[in-house]
């Protein structure tokens, strides 16, 4: 599976090319402000992250999402170009189930729906290629446009951890969403 496909978006294994990339998005505070990061990371630091993401099982390896975008301004030539990336996180093979994280980092892409396609291409794969029961997720109750989106893709709340996560002086709720293969499943028909 060297790709994922939709209508506009290919989801990729990523490359050592892709960690000064990676590294702008998550030292960019409006990109982290509703992620669970809260403080710089380093060329050095991602570098390692890199490496020990490559440890961890290929179904684990984070997803480079790419849309396709006009080469020098020119509408006619287009190149596959990365704006963020998606993965699942410690998969439970005996419960069939893991959570997953999403990262839209090119800001002109958002509120486009990118979010919501990559989510289902990895729904997708998740249920129908590692034959998954459970997809869950973690998200700041702050974070309307994200939940928005997920419900979208057939996530419910199943539960809530009160003033779990401190940010900007204040405390707020961390949200648990989770979608099973039945749920998808349905939403697909």
């Amino acid at each position: 599976m060297p790709h994922l496909f939709s209508n506009r978006l290919r989801l990729r294994a990523p490359e050592r090319d892709d960690i000064p990339q990676f590294l702008k998005w998550i030292n960019d505070p409006d990109i982290t402000e509703n992620l669970m990061l809260y403080q710089p990371i380093s060329a050095e630091e991602e570098a390692n992250w890199y490496e020990n993401m490559l440890k961890r099982p290929a179904a684990e390896h984070v997803m480079v999402i790419e849309t396709k975008a006009p080469v020098g301004g020119k509408p006619e030539t287009e190149a596959w170009f990365p704006i963020g990336n998606i993965q699942f996180l410690d998969i439970d093979w005996r419960n069939r189930k893991t959570e997953i994280g999403i990262m839209i980092g090119e800001k002109e892409y958002w509120d486009q729906g990118y979010g919501s396609e990559a989510m289902q291409l990895m729904l997708k794969h998740g249920f129908e290629t590692l034959n998954l029961h459970r997809i869950w997720l973690q998200v700041c109750d702050k974070n309307v446009r994200g939940i928005r989106a997920y419900e979208k893709t057939g996530f419910t709340v199943e539960s809530r951890f009160r003033e779990a996560h401190y940010q900007h002086g204040r405390y707020y709720d961390i949200i648990i969403m989770s979608v099973l293969r039945s749920e998808w499943e349905a939403l697909k028909e």
